[in-house]
């Protein structure tokens, strides 16, 4: 029954990985629960920095030149900057390293040796890898925000309050990564910074095309003079236009990704099931007659 079994696992694999893989990913993420979670990863690099504290001033001129910016486009995590990164990225390839060279020595073969070159440069990636994903995730929450706070700014841009009063009013009441955007576009500019400068700044904090497009409206409309309201309203409407474009981008690939999970590994479960019923009928009778004969 060894076979059997073995069949029969292997299928059950299959088709958990295939029905995991087909099944739209509806599991509920709140705006809480992504903060509790950012939190948790930028402790996790807050502690790898300070352990790192001592290599930070060797390791910042070797740092790379777009690090910088990724850090701003996933939210500056913690406060961390490009030396703290740095040095949280030695610290987790010694811990990937260490890792590796005690889990290597039970891996049988040039398994054990893989497992000590690849484990210090998991480490070292992996940093990256999370604030790669901790952007992806804010500029998706951002793209699902910007055309409902467009529309609550041009309502309170035509209550009559300025652009920075207006954004600032808007954040206020609103959560997520854009209305923090906001409302520190607002503060800047309440402390003297002109009001070009600070959405600028912004852009460089959220690099994403729509923030970028709705920028450059404002700062057309102030220099032509073009009333405000008009502009809010046609960036609300494309950006309901883009994101409604991107859905259906998804949703386009998302059919040949499910036929390609069907036929690897949903079909192939099917057939190892059908492998170890047959095996099981074919193996049973045999037994059945040596144990008869005997």
């Amino acid at each position: 029954m060894t076979r059997e079994a073995l069949l029969a696992f292997a299928a059950a694999s299959l088709a958990v990985a295939g029905t995991a893989a087909v099944l739209p990913r509806t599991r509920a993420r709140t705006p809480r629960a992504d903060t509790v979670r950012g939190r948790r990863g930028a402790s996790v690099l807050r502690l790898l920095a300070a352990a790192g504290a001592a290599v930070r001033p060797a390791v910042l001129a070797r740092a790379p030149r777009d690090l910088e910016a990724r850090i701003l486009a996933a939210g500056s995590p913690a406060g961390l900057g490009s030396r703290e990164l740095m040095a949280a990225k030695l610290v987790a390839a010694g811990l990937g390293a260490a890792a590796a060279i005690g889990g290597g020595t039970l891996l049988p073969g040039r398994l054990g040796v893989a497992a000590v070159v690849v484990g210090p440069v998991a480490g070292f990636l992996a940093p990256d890898l999370w604030l790669r994903r901790r952007a992806a995730e804010r500029a998706l929450r951002v793209r699902a925000d910007l055309p409902g706070m467009l529309d609550l700014l041009r309502v309170s841009v035509e209550a009559g309050l300025p652009l920075a009063g207006a954004l600032e009013a808007v954040g206020r009441r609103a959560d997520g990564p854009l209305a923090g955007e906001w409302r520190r576009v607002g503060r800047e500019v309440s402390l003297g910074v002109p009001s070009g400068e600070a959405l600028r700044r912004m852009v460089q904090r959220v690099p994403l095309s729509e923030v970028t497009a709705l920028v450059g409206a404002l700062e057309r409309a102030a220099r032509h003079g073009a009333p405000l309201a008009e502009t809010l309203s046609a960036q609300a409407r494309d950006a309901r236009h883009a994101r409604r474009r991107r859905i259906q981008e998804e949703a386009a690939r998302a059919g040949p990704k499910i036929q390609l999970v069907v036929a690897l590994l949903l079909v192939p479960s099917v057939l190892l099931m059908v492998a170890a019923a047959l095996a099981t009928a074919l193996l049973e009778p045999a037994s059945s007659l040596g144990v008869g004969a005997a």
